[in-house]
């Protein structure tokens, strides 16, 4: 800025235009988006296997696995409707070719919950295992899934430890609250 007062371009520095608020980047967003939706794919997987495990008598791991599949598939291709639609609201344009890989590449992510629920739905269907204990071990696996995601999401946080800490403690009881209420829901 030029600061010579006979300049044609001088503007006194109170009337300088405010530079406009740093947004996330496009990675830091698209990380916040990957994170909510394995989130939520844990957790409805969870449900699933809770409900799946109540039944373990009734069930077979064949059907077990495909049941869970076609929830976290259904539910994977709901978040890109859903995530298609927002865009479409917010931006009146449908997404870039960028922004629909990395859309398509999060659903793409969240299959990657589906691999040790099913793994242990084989080694049942092999008779490894009983289908309940497979069950078991898969919300066993889930759980540690949602407490790993949450540790990886605040890992780097510029926040003392013992903030890191209260995180940690406050996802495990708000996860432990959802299970909960999956499990009264289960039993009405």
């Amino acid at each position: 800025m030029d600061t010579d007062p006979s300049s044609p371009v001088w503007r006194p520095r109170h009337m300088e235009k405010a530079q406009p608020v740093a947004h996330p980047s496009p990675s830091a967003r698209q990380r916040a988006a990957s994170l909510k939706e394995r989130v939520y794919i844990i957790f409805t997987s969870l449900a699933v296997v809770l409900a799946l495990r109540s039944h373990a008598n009734e069930t077979t791991p064949g059907a077990a696995a495909a049941t869970l599949s076609i929830v976290v598939i259904g539910s994977l291709l709901g978040i890109l409707v859903a995530d298609l639609l927002s865009h479409l609201t917010v931006h009146s344009k449908l997404p870039s070719g960028e922004e629909l890989h990395h859309m398509i590449a999060v659903g793409v992510d969240g299959l990657g919950v589906l691999v040790a629920p099913l793994l242990l739905l084989a080694a049942a269907g092999l008779g490894f295992m009983s289908t309940a204990a497979a069950l078991g071990w898969a919300i066993g696996v889930l759980v540690v899934s949602l407490a790993v995601v949450g540790f990886l999401a605040i890992r780097r946080l510029d926040i003392p430890l013992h903030h890191k800490a209260a995180i940690m403690l406050a996802e495990v009881v708000l996860s432990l609250l959802v299970i909960g209420l999956e499990l009264v829901a289960h039993n009405l």
